[in-house]
C-alpha cells in the first residue's frame, strides 16, 4: 500500500470489516474462491455496504475522485449541445436517460442548457442504483431547478422497459462494471479469482476460465492477430453486449452517448500492459491494491472502446463517432461557452472557467485519457463528432 494513503477512521474500518466478512462468507460457501468480477461487484454494490451503495462522499474534492461534471458546467453544457439536435428530431415526446447521476451536477446543467436550446425532453430519467445518491440528486435538483423543469425528472430502479425514443447517456459508468480478469497459463485461459489467505485476508488465485470468458479472450486474440503471452493478465467484459441491450430497454429511435477513460483494443492490450488496467481510487489517490478496504474505495478498469463499438452496433445501432473528450467538447461549443463567460467582464469567473476547460481538454489532464463514443438509430447527431475522428483506430 502506498504510504501516502490516508488511514480511514474507526467507523469506516468497521464498515469495511463488515463487507469483508460478507465477502469472506460467500467465498467459503462457493468452494474457496469467487471470480474477481463477483468480488468487485460486492465491493461496489453490496446493499448498504458497497462503495456505491453506502453513504460516503464519492464525487468532488471532498470525495475519492472528480468527474467531469463536478469540475463545473462546461462538460454538461457541451453534451447538451451535442444531443439537442437528436432530441429535436425526435419531437416533443423524446426522453433522456442518464445512467448513474453522480451528485446531480450533470443533470442540473444539462437540463438548463437543453431548455435554452429549445430541446427539453418530455422526461429526464436517472437510472441510479444507490438510494443515498438518489436522495442527494433529488435535493440538489429540487433546489437548483424551477418546479416546471424539476417535474420532468424521474428516478428509475431498472432500465425503461416500455418503448421509448430519445438519448441514453453514461459518463464514467462502463469503467465501474464488475469486470472479469483473465491470465494465460501454458497458452490456456484462466480466470482471476479471490480466495482467503492464511492470515484471513483476500488473495488472488487463478482458476480455469469458463467457456464464455475463454471464447471472449480468443475473439480478442483473433482481432489483434496475435496470441497473448503466458502470464499476460488483463480485463475483459464478455457481458458488455448484454449490458448494452439491458440498459437501453425499449429504446427504438435515438442515440447513445458514452464518455469514459480507455483505449481502442490495440492499445488496451499492448504487450507491455501485461498487468491490466485495474486500479483503486481513494481520497484523490490512485493505487493498485484492489483488496485494501473493501467498500471504502472505488475499483475501476479502463474501457475497451472497440468492444463498446461491437456492443453498440450489435444492438442494432450505427456507430456515429469516436473521438477524444477534448475533441468532443471543442466540437460542441466549448469555445463559445468560454467566450460567453469572458463577455460578462468578470475576471475571476473567466479564470475559473478557463481552468475548468484546461482540466477537461489538456492531454495531461482529462482531454486524451477520456473518450466519447456515440451511436444512432433513426436520427443523426449532427456536428457532434466532426472534430478529431478516431474511428480508424478501432
Amino acid at each position: 500500500m502506498p504510504a501516502a494513503l490516508p488511514a480511514p477512521d474507526a467507523n469506516a474500518l468497521q464498515h469495511s470489516a463488515r463487507l469483508s466478512a460478507l465477502i469472506g462468507e460467500e467465498i467459503g460457501q462457493s468452494g474457496g474462491s469467487i471470480p474477481f468480477s463477483r468480488f468487485m461487484e460486492r465491493c461496489l454494490y453490496a446493499p448498504g455496504l458497497g462503495y456505491y451503495s453506502a453513504g460516503s462522499t464519492k464525487f468532488g474534492a471532498a470525495g475519492d475522485f472528480v468527474t467531469a461534471p463536478e469540475l463545473g458546467p462546461l462538460f454538461a453544457a457541451c453534451v447538451a449541445e451535442a444531443v439537442a439536435p437528436v432530441l429535436r428530431q425526435l419531437g416533443p415526446d423524446a426522453e433522456f436517460v442518464e445512467i448513474g447521476g453522480g451528485s446531480g451536477a450533470f443533470a442540473e446543467t444539462a437540463l438548463k442548457r437543453l431548455l435554452q436550446l429549445d430541446a427539453m425532453p418530455a422526461r429526464y430519467a436517472i437510472l441510479e442504483p444507490s438510494a443515498d445518491l438518489r436522495e442527494r440528486q433529488r435535493e440538489r435538483l429540487a433546489r437548483q431547478l424551477t418546479p416546471l423543469v424539476f417535474d420532468c425528472i424521474e428516478w428509475l430502479d431498472t432500465p425503461p422497459a416500455t418503448a421509448w425514443n430519445g438519448v441514453l447517456f453514461a459518463n464514467e459508468v462502463i469503467d465501474a462494471l464488475p469486470t472479469p480478469r483473465f491470465v494465460l497459463r501454458d497458452g490456456e485461459v484462466f480466470e482471476e479469482c479471490v480466495a482467503i489467505d492464511a492470515d484471513g485476508g483476500f488473495a488472488r488465485v487463478d482458476r480455469p476460465a469458463d467457456a464464455l470468458l475463454a471464447a471472449a479472450v480468443r475473439h480478442v486474440e483473433r482481432d489483434l492477430q496475435r496470441s497473448f503471452a503466458d502470464d499476460y493478465r488483463s480485463e475483459l467484459l464478455p457481458q458488455l453486449p448484454y449490458w448494452v441491450q439491458a440498459v437501453i430497454g425499449g429504446l427504438r429511435d435515438g442515440a447513445m452517448l458514452f464518455v469514459d477513460y480507455g483505449y481502442p483494443r490495440g492499445e488496451f492490450y499492448l504487450p507491455e500492459r501485461d498487468a491490466g488496467t485495474l486500479r483503486a481510487f481513494y481520497r484523490q489517490h490512485v493505487h493498485n491494491d484492489a483488496y485494501r478496504w473493501p467498500g471504502l474505495q472505488d475499483l475501476t478498469a479502463s474501457v475497451d472502446f472497440t468492444a463498446l463499438a461491437e456492443a453498440g452496433t450489435g444492438a442494432g445501432f450505427e456507430l456515429a463517432g469516436y473521438c477524444s473528450q477534448a475533441s468532443f467538447l471543442l466540437g460542441n461549443g466549448l469555445a463559445q461557452r468560454l467566450q460567453e463567460v469572458q463577455a460578462r467582464g468578470d475576471e475571476a469567473l473567466s479564470l475559473k472557467f478557463a481552468n475548468e476547460a484546461k482540466k477537461l481538454t489538456l492531454p495531461t489532464e482529462m482531454g486524451e485519457r477520456f473518450q466519447a463514443m456515440g451511436f444512432v438509430r433513426g436520427v443523426e447527431f449532427g456536428a457532434a463528432f466532426l472534430e478529431g475522428d478516431l474511428t480508424w483506430r478501432l
